[in-house]
């Protein structure tokens, strides 16, 4: 039936009169009868069921009077309810503490997560000193007692008692034992004597001198202890990574290219991931070596990358180079920004038996190394440092294995400094077939051209005493425990560079290596790196 114009005019005058809100029957709406209303908004945001007190609620006057008063009392409950959820929020947030907020370290925001992992790992580093000293340099030098150190958490050291028997040192051949006494002294002998007659002996002889460590103005450690150089957290963000932190990375690249612009039976172990050389070696035979001696001068190189390093060490090796299974005892002074924080040439070491892919690290930063040392601090800083045209500091290294515990020491000018245990290696748990001596840089080639990190001195091989860097007395120790110099003939040069750093050998035989002698076999290397002919 279609309704009257009139009927439809009131039908839309009921709607503009109908209050904020309206009823319809909770029953069936053929009956019209219910006990109760169910109660909406115009818009529809709040539905609920109250009572009614009427029989019908079809809409009407009566249904909406009826409905209001319990449609104001959902909303004040509802009110309240947000109220007390709030008030809930409000004293959640007072009872319960506020997430942790970032570690700002060096300027750098760390999350509290990795903050508690580094700070985990720097505990396992950094053991209860009995005495701290603050070096001029920055660093802080922890005294730990000598049982205690982080050297001897490594697995295969478990029951590894500290070796306090002094080693038996080699002697050099014709007599005149070489004794390492256990008081410290300077990093070299006290004499040189001129080469390729570039300066006179004594001109060169006032001009040398024993480079030392920084840290010893700030005091000593006691005896018992070992001087351990502590790590910080901003060493290891510098790494961005507690996995790489303190070790070398084994080249993934095509050594095979660089390998036909070197000597055939040259190591190679790290060539292809931008490391370049210039060093002098021994060539691999069946030849048994059990330790090499060396005397370096000491500079502080340019380092042009925050990653970039430089290093003058030598290297006792034996294993595969081509394998995983290379040994390798490392020890020198080097410049690393990224692994120290600064600019200074610091004494260093490095060990691995398996080509560098998951053992060993360099100085205390992983458990192997032992030391016993309480005047060394591995890691340390070297002062004074070399000048060019000026006074030449340097420093002695002697590494060779114990005839009588196997173990492997370290001197460091007349200290002994600690050992690495036989038992960390496979191959030079008995003997090493190769020795390497010389310097190394790492090219990361920053804006596409070769890096300008320096090697040594900065300066060429041709510049001879006062300007480019040297070693000098080269020495191997044999199987019966002598020093026997290296024959000028007996080893081979090779610098893959040679526009950007290169090294020349050569033989001095004034005071025929007496204890004030002449140099011996020897070389000078290094270079500045990017130059014209070096792009």
């Amino acid at each position: 039936m279609q309704l009257s114009a009139d009927s439809r005019k009131k039908k839309r005058r009921r709607r503009r009169n109908l209050p904020a809100w309206s009823c319809r029957s909770a029953a069936g709406a053929a009956q019209g009868l219910s006990q109760c209303c169910c109660c909406s908004s115009p818009g529809g945001g709040l539905v609920t069921t109250i009572p009614c007190a009427f029989s019908r609620c079809s809409g009407g006057a009566a249904s909406s009077a009826a409905c209001a008063p319990a449609a104001a009392a959902v909303r004040i409950g509802t009110q309240q309810h947000k109220l007390t959820m709030l008030l809930i929020a409000l004293a959640l947030l007072l009872v319960l503490p506020p997430p942790p907020a970032p570690f700002l370290v060096a300027g750098v925001s760390v999350s509290p997560r990795r903050m508690a992992r580094i700070q985990s790992h720097l505990d396992r580093i950094n053991k209860t000193p009995v005495r701290s000293i603050r070096s001029a340099d920055g660093d802080t030098i922890d005294c730990v007692a000598a049982h205690e150190q982080h050297g001897l958490d490594h697995p295969l050291l478990r029951t590894h008692t500290v070796q306090t028997e002094p080693p038996e040192a080699p002697m050099p051949r014709g007599g005149g034992g070489f004794v390492v006494p256990t008081a410290a002294g300077g990093g070299a002998a006290t004499t040189a004597t001129a080469t390729n007659g570039s300066r006179s002996s004594s001109s060169r002889n006032n001009d040398r001198h024993g480079a030392w460590q920084a840290w010893h103005h700030g005091g000593h450690c006691p005896r018992g202890t070992v001087a351990i150089r502590r790590t910080t957290a901003e060493d290891v963000l510098r790494a961005r990574s507690i996995s790489r932190f303190s070790r070398k990375r084994r080249s993934h690249g095509n050594a095979a290219a660089v390998a036909a612009a070197r000597a055939a039976n040259a190591p190679d172990v790290i060539t292809g991931n931008g490391h370049e050389h210039a060093i002098a070696y021994t060539a691999p035979s069946q030849q048994q070596v059990y330790g090499a001696k060396a005397t370096i001068n000491v500079w502080d190189p340019v380092i042009q990358e925050s990653n970039g390093f430089s290093l003058s060490q030598l290297w006792i090796l034996s294993g595969s180079f081509n394998g995983s299974d290379l040994n390798s005892i490392e020890a020198g002074w080097q410049v690393s920004p990224e692994l120290y924080g600064d600019s200074r040439p610091r004494l260093f070491t490095y060990w691995t038996s398996d080509a560098y892919e998951a053992t060993g690290c360099y100085n205390a930063l992983c458990p192997g190394f032992v030391q016993t040392s309480s005047r060394i601090a591995i890691g340390a800083s070297i002062s004074p440092v070399s000048s060019a045209g000026g006074a030449q500091y340097d420093m002695t290294l002697l590494i060779w294995k114990d005839p009588k515990l196997g173990n492997w020491w370290l001197s460091y000018g007349d200290q002994l400094v600690g050992y690495w245990p036989a038992q960390l290696f496979t191959h030079l748990s008995d003997h090493a077939t190769m020795v390497e001596w010389g310097g190394e840089v790492v090219d990361t080639r920053p804006g596409g051209v070769h890096t300008a990190t320096q090697m040594g001195s900065g300066r060429f091989a041709g510049e001879g005493f006062g300007r480019a860097s040297y070693f000098r007395n080269l020495e191997t120790v044999d199987a019966d425990n002598s020093l026997a110099e290296v024959a000028l003939d007996a080893i081979q040069t090779l610098a893959e560079n040679p526009a950007c750093y290169d090294i020349r050998k050569a033989y001095d035989d004034d005071g025929q290596h007496s204890a004030r002698g002449g140099w011996g076999t020897h070389f000078y290397y290094g270079g500045p790196g990017h130059n014209p002919a070096c792009p």
